[in-house]
């Protein structure tokens, strides 16, 4: 599974920058909305209430549940002001990969208003955008500087799944599939609390992970 590190949040990252969604005062709406926008996800990513063990290794988060490929790196980025953990990477051989999961609508429809805001941003920023189809809809994909950015997002009753891999443009191509293929393994616990839409789910780690950060900052 690799080994543990520590990242402390830097405001010029890449992939930091065009982080989250922030949450709004939008209660999930109740009702089943037979028209509703959601992503297939027969092949994944799963809720777990739907997950029937595969036997493949990932590490527990709390809210999502991710594989680790073999030969990569977990990475927890911490908050500098609240110690507290902001994401967590999957960093491989073609780029730093982070999977998060917001509260959303019952009816789905949250990526594809946070793919415009995502676009709109990057642009802002300088980057060339690109806006197409992928596996479960929408996919982004962008250039800034020497950084190749890849957004994913999975709509799903009450949850969104976001996966954004940030890499060298060499290793672009092979980036997409590995980012997919994490993200299609991910498990999504949501949780039965009633939350505005748009409000990251809570990341918890492991035991063993925090005891880990937590040497590492008593050491400096």
């Amino acid at each position: 599974m690799g080994i543990f590190g520590r990242k402390r949040r830097t405001e010029g990252g890449s992939a930091g920058r065009h982080a989250a969604p922030g949450a709004d005062d939008t209660i999930e709406d109740e009702a089943y909305d037979e028209d509703s926008e959601l992503s297939d996800v027969s092949d994944g990513p799963f809720d777990v209430a739907d997950f029937e063990d595969d036997g493949v290794p990932r590490i527990d988060l709390g809210s999502v549940k991710v594989p680790v490929p073999d030969g990569s790196q977990v990475q927890v980025e911490m908050d500098p002001e609240t110690q507290g953990v902001r994401a967590v990477h999957v960093v491989t051989e073609q780029g730093q990969i982070t999977v998060s999961a917001y509260a959303a609508p019952r009816s789905g429809g949250l990526w594809r208003e946070v793919s415009t805001e995502l676009a709109e941003q990057l642009r802002a920023d300088g980057a060339k955008v690109n806006i197409g189809r992928g596996v479960w809809g929408l996919e982004i994909s962008a250039i800034v500087g020497d950084v190749s950015l890849r957004f994913v997002g999975i709509d799903r009753p009450r949850w969104m799944l976001r996966g954004v891999i940030a890499g060298p443009q060499s290793e672009a191509a092979a980036a997409v599939e590995v980012l997919r293929g994490i993200v299609r393994r991910t498990i999504v616990d949501r949780g039965d609390a009633p939350m505005p839409v748009r409000t990251p789910l809570t990341i918890t780690l492991p035991e063993a992970v925090a005891e880990h950060i937590a040497a590492q900052q008593q050491q400096g």
